[in-house]
């Protein structure tokens, strides 16, 4: 009987120890940090604008449990609490009991992801250089959040969507020469290595900044611009550029994209956030690379 007993008691905790290792998820995320999650997550929100667009486009609403201030689409997003992470309200994080939060590389400091985690809220990170990334990011959504179908559905969409922009623009001699300023004073611009450069590369352009700086939106002098010489320049109408950008740096209008009256004012959030919307943020660019 007792020998009966201790075998029930064995089986027992040998069951509960597999069911806990089965419900145990151990994530890596896009820096290559590891994350345990007792189970698959059913709350959480985003620290980045974008990756909330993101959240809301696979998810059931109802497991995003927060925005930040600058969280502003969908519409949906406007609805849920509002949690401050410049700088990040660890109070207000905690009483929200996110099972996990999703951020973007560059917006959220890694030590405070390791604060987070300290206090029991794991931090899970994407980073992106192309417009691929983007998709393989919602993908990688769907798996953790178990909306495989979702995800799958919504990239093979923006998918196709993106590969008969591409087709139009295959056969370009002269690839035009696109320079988007981020800010005027100092002039800081998007660099080689981000999502625009890959934007352009589908439209059949290119980034006029070739060389890869250190930062993917460096600081550029008025000698490198000029040399640059760029036939498309992106970053406010003509008239607002004028007032705040070439009359600070006169020789400038010496730049093809002045001459040509080639300067165009691209949505910003469009232009700024790696999201789903990336397929109209494309569609945008080529109606003025097109026009």
């Amino acid at each position: 009987m007792l020998h009966t007993l201790l075998c029930l008691l064995l089986l027992s905790c040998n069951e509960q120890e597999k069911q806990t290792q089965e419900e145990e998820l151990i994530l890596k995320d896009d820096l290559g940090r590891e994350l345990k999650l007792q189970q698959k997550p059913e709350r959480v929100f985003s620290f980045a604008s974008s990756m909330t667009e993101m959240l809301f486009a696979v998810l059931d609403t109802s497991t995003i449990v927060a925005r930040t201030p600058n969280c502003d689409y969908p519409a949906a997003a406007l609805e849920k609490p509002v949690v401050n992470n410049y700088p990040v309200d660890y109070e207000q994080v905690l009483a929200l009991k996110p099972d996990l939060v999703f951020t973007v590389e560059g917006i959220t400091p890694l030590e405070v992801a390791e604060r987070l985690q300290q206090l029991g809220v794991p931090v899970y990170y994407q980073k992106y250089r192309s417009v691929e990334d983007i998709f393989t990011g919602l993908e990688d959504i769907g798996r953790i959040m178990g909306r495989e179908q979702q995800a799958k559905q919504l990239t093979d969409s923006l998918r196709q969507e993106v590969a008969q922009i591409n087709q139009r623009h295959q056969q370009q001699n002269a690839p035009q020469q696109v320079l988007a300023i981020t800010w005027t004073d100092p002039i800081y611009v998007h660099g080689q290595n981000t999502i625009f450069t890959d934007k352009l590369h589908i439209l059949g352009a290119e980034n006029a900044v070739k060389e890869v700086f250190e930062q993917p939106y460096p600081a550029l002098t008025r000698e490198y611009i000029l040399k640059l010489n760029p036939s498309v320049l992106l970053g406010g109408t003509k008239e607002e550029l004028e007032e705040k950008f070439f009359n600070l740096y006169p020789e400038l209008r010496r730049i093809e994209a002045y001459q040509n009256n080639r300067i165009y004012e691209p949505t910003d959030n469009l232009m700024s956030r790696p999201s789903p919307r990336v397929v109209e943020s494309l569609r945008e660019l080529e109606g003025f690379l097109y026009p």
